[in-house]
């Protein structure tokens, strides 16, 4: 007897051969994500082996917790290149950072370009416990210095949860929703996997990202999706090839 219900397709299965990564932490030993060499290569790796066509790798910038610079986030690129051709050949490389908005953010934008996705789309976070005071005025200055803030994952934010309008007030304050693709496997928790699908629901989510850091994320797109709204959630990876050069 055939099931009434379809099956729900692993994650890995979702991504398209066109698909152009924009969050993730592969270079090695400047962030949280990969520590060494043998680290980038593995994720790496596997990105080539789900697909993926681009990267645009984008490692924290935050003040006294990971200080990187746009330099040395250029050099640890191109060290990375030189020690593995074989997989940097195999995929287009490319670095932005991820940026924490905070009050050293707008000193940081206000004297110095800006490690972008592309053009003037910048990717941007928030800390996990509490939006920054001036989150509206932060965004308001980096739109006045030519940028399109790119969010990283709202739907990790848990303060948000129970407060859909915030959302709103967030996109009409000009910010584009990058969800993260492994919420859609339930990752993070059921929490964030249901404040995806409601963005989702809600056409709210513009692109994804893997933010992939680690060798666990890279084995949870074996998972299957717990979302209900695939549709959009597939449209929003197809959004990506935006990034595509």
């Amino acid at each position: 007897m055939l099931s009434l219900f379809k099956s729900k397709p692993k994650l890995a299965s979702l991504i398209p051969s066109n698909y152009v990564d924009i969050h993730s932490h592969l270079l090695p030993g400047i962030d949280d994500g990969a520590k060494s060499i043998e680290d980038s290569k593995f994720i790496l790796e596997s990105m080539i082996s789900f697909g993926f066509n681009q990267v645009i790798t984008t490692p924290h910038t935050i003040k006294t917790v990971w200080d990187n610079t746009k330099e040395g986030i250029l050099t640890t690129k191109e060290k990375l290149t030189n020690d593995l051709p074989d997989e940097t050949s195999q995929v287009k490389l490319r670095v932005a950072s991820e940026y924490m908005m905070d009050e050293n953010f707008v000193q940081l934008f206000k004297s110095e370009k800006l490690l972008t996705l592309k053009d003037n789309y910048v990717l941007v976070e928030m800390s996990y416990l509490n939006p920054p005071i001036q989150l509206f005025d932060i965004l308001f200055e980096l739109q006045l210095e030519g940028y399109k803030p790119v969010l990283a994952h709202p739907e990790r934010y848990t303060f948000y949860h129970n407060k859909p309008k915030e959302y709103e007030k967030l996109k009409k304050a000009g910010c584009l929703f990058q969800m993260n693709l492994l919420s859609s496997v339930g990752y993070y928790g059921k929490d964030v996997a249901q404040a995806a699908n409601k963005l989702l629901e809600n056409n709210m989510i513009d692109f994804v990202g893997s933010d992939i850091h680690h060798e666990h994320h890279v084995a949870a797109f074996q998972n299957k999706i717990i979302i209900k709204n695939q549709k959009e959630f597939e449209k929003a990876i197809s959004n990506n090839t935006f990034f595509s050069i």
